[in-house]
């Protein structure tokens, strides 16, 4: 299969979680974009019915409004039932690298709001130890970003400023900019990193989604299977 099958595969999985009348959380990313075609299609067909959902970005909220999918604000469901996102990189323990697609701090706080939180990915986001594949991205505001690089640099990280095919930086939908962070061997302390990181002043938020992934639908050549975090 190619990778996109692969994805799609994985979306499908995920939304047999997915009942009438609950209030979901979508993400963001090319795997969720399969997601939200399907639940598009089960609306219309009406295997799924009373559904709400609030999106993680612009686009997806565009895909979902042209799908017809009745959008709602955070602020109007602050418990969701259930969001299903991507992600970059998923370690054994379940936890999370996001944010390549430019919408990590509203996933994060989506997410966050959720009873459930599955991830759907195929088997090439599946990683040892955070950060071996994906670089880290961090969020931040514009101003003096050159300070916020150099910090980042100190934690071990070769820093870029993410750019645009235009050679501008990328913004957020929150108007923030991203700084990617890549460790050569790895992260050894995701949660030591992401303290140290949210610490400093200037910094809207990171790609570490530590201990918030209850499951994660995996699709790879032999299929599908889950992985379920243990209590």
């Amino acid at each position: 299969m190619s990778q996109e099958e692969l994805k799609r595969l994985a979306a499908r999985e995920a939304l047999a979680s997915v009942r009438s009348g609950m209030a979901l959380g979508l993400g963001t990313g090319s795997t969720v974009r399969h997601l939200v075609d399907l639940l598009g299609e089960a609306l219309r067909d009406g295997s799924l019915a009373d559904i709400v959902a609030v999106p993680t970005s612009l686009r997806t909220a565009e895909q979902a409004g042209q799908l017809g999918i009745p959008l709602v604000k955070l602020g109007d469901h602050p418990r969701l039932d259930l969001t299903i996102d991507g992600a970059d990189e998923v370690s054994p323990a379940l936890d999370l690298i996001k944010g390549l697609g430019g919408a990590l701090l509203r996933e994060k706080m989506v997410a966050q709001a959720s009873d459930r939180f599955v991830v759907i990915v195929d088997d090439s986001k599946l990683v040892e130890r955070l950060g071996t594949k994906a670089p880290l991205p961090v969020e931040v505001i514009e101003w003096a970003v050159d300070a916020q690089a150099r910090f980042l640099e100190s934690t071990g990280a070769r820093v870029t400023l993410r750019r645009d095919e235009a050679g501008q930086p990328v913004r957020s939908d929150n108007d923030n900019v991203f700084l990617d962070c890549r460790y050569p061997d790895g992260i050894e302390d995701p949660r030591a990193l992401e303290c140290a990181i949210l610490h400093r002043a200037g910094t809207v938020d990171t790609g570490l989604f530590l201990g918030m992934a209850d499951e994660v639908v995996v699709a790879g050549a032999e299929g599908i299977r889950t992985m379920r975090r243990t209590p």
